[in-house]
């Protein structure tokens, strides 16, 4: 037995071993994330990302030269670098959070009746959405509980059927002649219109048209503008819908989706240090400094983010509310959520390059407001180019025997994996699970491409760029390869399995495993992550639109001659299962009723213990079915992540 402790290999286990026992001691401690607690273990997270950062700079080069080998070398390292100080800066962002809920709720009695609910118009853009979807967002816009607030629909594209669904609605409708500045241009072209009305209202709110807000939505965001400073209130994105990750490794049940990590971590502790800012969708602004700085701004396609920084330059704010206050549509194909991203990187890299970047001599922000721009910016460029040397480093030096990073095996698990542990289990345990390893990189490579692609560009060329609009609805009944995002994948997979050959098979070289294998250990792991990646980019059927959500609802079934109290077991706005014996075949029609709607159907299912309604609707209960679904208690976010399920989900999906 004690030999095993002598072992060489333990030996060099015993600093990750450590780690990981003193992350469980603490998390004894802390079970949550606390104000004691976050510093403390970030703290730790920083101490050894420091120590491992000291040792690849000072002895892990190659020795100086004019080489490829030194200069490979050393460009890795300024790569490895810039990821490290990514990382470093968001955990020092991590440090803190804050919850605005308990304000909100103190917040209530104000409100009604020193602020007196103040006018809010409610602002919808849409762009080419299907009827259904921008149906669904009106009724839902209209119901909402709040007593001094209009509906307006922004059709910028100019359909008369919407008008007509406005007009059948009741919301109001404008449009305009053209589609200047995009989505930006469309809201500033209603801003003069609301600004010239003799009743303007006093804040507006902005709802992409797939984004449905809960009867909640108003009061509780608004709750928030007691203090006069805060000119944005952002609540998060959430989505009925799983994202195309989540789908295509079949872990939708145990897995959130990848905005979840960003709007309940990231965005808590950015409006702890007061560098919150505005997402779009789901915000409410106060109209007159927004009048004040032109509107919208127009110079980057990401006018939201953009909007917080020229509020914050007269003085203006934004918070954040992070309660589940409206649900919308996650891109529905990898395709669109690979665009929707690379947009999101363009739309940054314009800010940077503009009077409002982290280094502009022009713009009042403060330091804060700037070291937060810094990290965003870090984060779209320097982790991409981490991450892309980290796949192809390895590549280069198992296949041209080139040795930029010089380190044993047994070295990189002394000073490396320390910190890789650490870090992992910290972030895991501050993200609540939404962090893990493999999957984690998995969602930042599938977009890698795409991402340092829109960073060039955004960076040489910040203007003249198109806003792309991110596809949303649709049928995608059938299965299909998306090549265009695997394809640089598939090179990769088959270049490290060369470079393997090459090193090990072919030239034959005697002190390859001895200089090489960190390299190899390298491969493997990329080679993990891209096989995963590639399963990724496999596109699963999806056979509905609208998804179902379990319910126990009691529900009164009506049927010819017959009429009995049934309970439901999943509801969605297309259809319903239902417990129990079927009063009829398939193909009858019956009608479900509850207190607060009444739908007719047909049966299109009959089991043993259940049977299958699809609802047959009038515009009469298609509202009252919306008002109901969005109203009630359906759309929950995920809870409790269980990571075995996920990976046991993965593994399936892989050898199915």
């Amino acid at each position: 037995m004690l030999g095993v402790f002598d072992d060489p290999v333990f030996d060099a286990m015993k600093p990750a071993f450590v780690a990981a026992g003193l992350f469980l001691v603490a998390v004894s401690i802390w079970p949550k994330p606390s104000a004691t607690s976050r510093p403390l273990m970030i703290a730790a997270s920083l101490t050894f990302m420091a120590h491992y950062a000291f040792w690849r700079a000072t002895a892990t080069l190659p020795p100086p030269s004019l080489s490829l080998e030194y200069a490979i070398g050393l460009a890795f390292l300024a790569a490895e670098s810039g990821g490290m100080l990514a990382a470093a800066l968001s955990l020092v962002f991590l440090c803190r959070s804050r919850d605005r809920s308990a304000e909100a709720d103190a917040n209530a009695d104000w409100l009604a009746r020193e602020a007196g609910y103040p006018p809010v118009d409610v602002l919808i853009c849409s762009y080419n959405e299907e009827r259904k979807i921008l149906e669904r967002t009106i009724v839902g816009a209209l119901a909402m509980d709040y007593p001094n607030f209009r509906v307006f629909m922004l059709d910028d594209s100019r359909r008369d059927w919407v008008r007509d669904l406005c007009g059948e609605l009741g919301c109001r409708y404008v449009s305009r002649t053209d589609n200047r500045h995009a989505k930006a241009g469309n809201i500033n072209h209603a801003l003069k219109l609301l600004a010239a009305l003799p009743d303007p209202p006093q804040f507006i709110s902005i709802l992409d048209a797939d984004f449905v807000p809960t009867p909640r939505f108003l009061k509780r965001a608004m709750a928030l503008f007691r203090a006069p400073a805060v000119g944005v209130v952002q609540t998060p994105q959430h989505f009925i819908n799983p994202d195309p990750i989540q789908i295509n490794l079949g872990a939708t049940k145990f897995w959130p989706d990848e905005q979840r990590y960003f709007f309940d971590i990231v965005m808590p502790a950015k409006d702890a240090w007061s560098a919150a800012f505005c997402c779009g969708t789901s915000s409410i602004i106060r109209l007159e400094p927004l009048l004040k700085i032109g509107g919208f701004p127009t110079d980057s396609v990401t006018e939201d983010y953009l909007l917080t920084l020229r509020l914050k330059e007269i003085g203006m704010g934004t918070v954040y509310l992070n309660e589940p206050l409206s649900f919308g549509l996650a891109p529905e194909g990898l395709k669109e959520y690979v665009t929707q991203r690379s947009r999101w990187c363009l739309g940054f890299m314009q800010i940077a390059r503009g009077r409002s970047g982290p280094l502009s001599l022009r713009s009042s922000l403060s330091w804060l407001d700037r070291l937060s721009l810094t990290e965003v910016f870090l984060n779209w460029t320097a982790v991409y180019v981490s991450r892309a040397a980290g796949l192809l480093v390895p590549i280069l030096s198992l296949a041209f025997d080139l040795h930029p990073f010089q380190a044993s095996l047994h070295e990189i698990a002394v000073r490396f994996l320390p910190f890789w542990v650490w870090n992992g289990l910290t972030m895991h345990w501050l993200s609540r699970g939404r962090v893990v390893p493999v999957l984690s990189d998995v969602s930042q490579i599938i977009v890698m491409p795409q991402i340092l692609r829109a960073a060039l560009s955004g960076l040489l060329r910040p203007q003249g760029h198109k806003f792309r609009v991110t596809a949303k609805g649709g049928h995608r009944n059938r299965g299909f390869v998306e090549w265009g995002v695997l394809r640089p994948f598939a090179v990769l997979i088959g270049l490290s399995i060369l470079a393997i050959l090459s090193a090990f098979y072919v030239s034959g070289r005697a002190d390859a495993i001895r200089y090489s294998s960190p390299a190899l250990a390298w491969i493997w792991y990329n080679l993990i992550v891209l096989a995963v990646l590639c399963f990724v980019c496999i596109e699963r059927p999806r056979m509905r639109n609208a998804e179902r959500f379990p319910s126990r609802l009691l529900a009164r079934v009506k049927a010819p001659g017959r009429e009995q109290l049934m309970q439901l077991a999943d509801l969605s706005i297309t259809g319903a299962r239902v417990f129990g014996l079927a009063p009829r075949g398939v193909g009858e029609r019956i009608e479900l009723e509850w207190p607060d709607c009444r739908v007719p159907g047909k049966i299109v299912r009959v089991g043993a213990r259940d049977f299958a309604v699809a609802f047959e609707h009038s515009l009469e209960s298609r509202v009252a079915l919306i008002r109901h679904f969005y109203g009630g208690d359906y759309l929950k976010p995920l809870g409790s992540i269980r990571v075995l399920r996920v990976a046991g989900s993965v593994l399936r999906r892989i050898f199915e």
